[in-house]
């Protein structure tokens, strides 16, 4: 269960932050930009799926969310223990997967209550998708850079036959 020296984990990591990046709020950003470059038509799609996936994004957090943030500090915690008190190099790999993923959770609903409540259309709606998108990345950067230096020294620590 070698995670950090597995080629695997770290191309896992990079599509989960790619994929996290690419859809804001269940938007593609590369339909976000072109709505705004083209506008008229496009922008009103953008506007009508953004509108479609706040609602989905706030009924499942306002219908299941005391039980997803049960669940989720749950796991996160049991990663955590794993990780630093037995040593579990695959619960430490996904802790520092899951851990800036729910940060992202939480931005994500942050900003739909933010477009439910005031509205922006046009401009104004993709000035907060690009925000968004921007949020997400710095978390993936300072994310990956973590975990990077982490699996480094986990390897130092390690040597190269586990042991």
């Amino acid at each position: 269960m070698r995670s950090f020296s597995n080629l695997w984990y770290w191309i896992a990591l990079a599509v989960l932050w790619s994929t996290a990046s690419h859809y804001v709020l269940g938007v593609p950003f590369d339909f976000a930009q072109r709505a705004a470059k083209d506008g008229d038509h496009k922008m009103q799609d953008l506007e009508v799926l953004v509108r479609i996936n706040v609602g989905r994004i706030l009924n499942i957090a306002e219908v299941s969310g005391l039980f997803m943030v049960g669940f989720a500090c749950t796991a996160l915690t049991t990663l955590f223990a794993l990780g630093v008190f037995y040593g579990v190099e695959f619960a430490q790999a996904i802790f520092l997967m899951a851990l800036p993923m729910s940060l992202v959770g939480l931005i994500n609903i942050k900003t739909a209550l933010k477009v439910r409540d005031e509205h922006p259309v046009g401009d104004a709606l993709f000035f907060v998708l690009r925000r968004h998108r921007f949020i997400i990345q710095l978390i993936g950067m300072i994310s990956i850079f973590i975990t990077a230096m982490w699996g480094m020294f986990q390897n130092i620590v390690t040597g190269p036959l586990g042991g």
